[in-house]
């Protein structure tokens, strides 16, 4: 979870032509499978993509990762440039200290991943349902440490067994002195 304090100050509606005084007030984010589906519920397109988002829709995403209560709407206007980065920090980071190998890395799938296709991993790795509220890149990790230690190991290819075979029998030959 992120904390990020919004120091009270006055915003200017230029519609009205009058100040509006936003007090201070602290966001508990939260970027989690449930902040990514109230936004793709929102704005039917999917939100784990390479492709920029607007403004509007990135202010909207910090509104659905909100797990404060009654937070004033106009707060949202007044996250700086400092804060955004912050909030960047934390929605990029692992979250975890499991790695990968070049090995375990699959290839680029062309497959959207949206928040339905998340929760169908949840249910296909037998994941229960609190996960949902975790930190989206822990989770994702979760499902992929499942799907590695699900996979059956690959079996070797001839060479592989031969050259294998040849050491241990040459292993064993020099353990028992003989000759074959």
């Amino acid at each position: 979870m992120l904390e990020i304090v919004i120091p009270e100050t006055d915003l200017w509606n230029e519609s009205n032509q009058t100040f509006i005084y936003v007090k201070e007030q602290t966001l508990r984010l939260e970027h989690s499978l449930v902040s990514l589906s109230k936004w793709e519920s929102k704005w039917c397109k999917p939100f784990l993509t390479d492709k920029e988002k607007t403004t509007e829709e990135t202010i909207d995403y910090i509104r659905c990762m909100t797990i404060s209560q009654n937070v004033d709407p106009n707060v949202y206007k007044c996250i700086n440039n400092k804060m955004m980065k912050e909030i960047f920090d934390y929605i990029q980071s692992p979250m975890t200290a499991t790695t990968f190998s070049q090995k375990e890395r699959k290839g680029s799938s062309r497959e959207q991943i949206t928040a339905e296709l998340i929760y169908y991993w949840m249910i296909a790795c037998n994941i229960p349902f609190e996960c949902q509220k975790w930190h989206i890149n822990r989770l994702l990790t979760l499902i992929r440490v499942c799907e590695i230690k699900n996979t059956p190991p690959k079996k070797m290819s001839k060479r592989e067994l031969m050259s294998r075979n040849a050491s241990l029998n040459a292993a064993r030959r020099r353990q028992f002195n003989s000759k074959g």
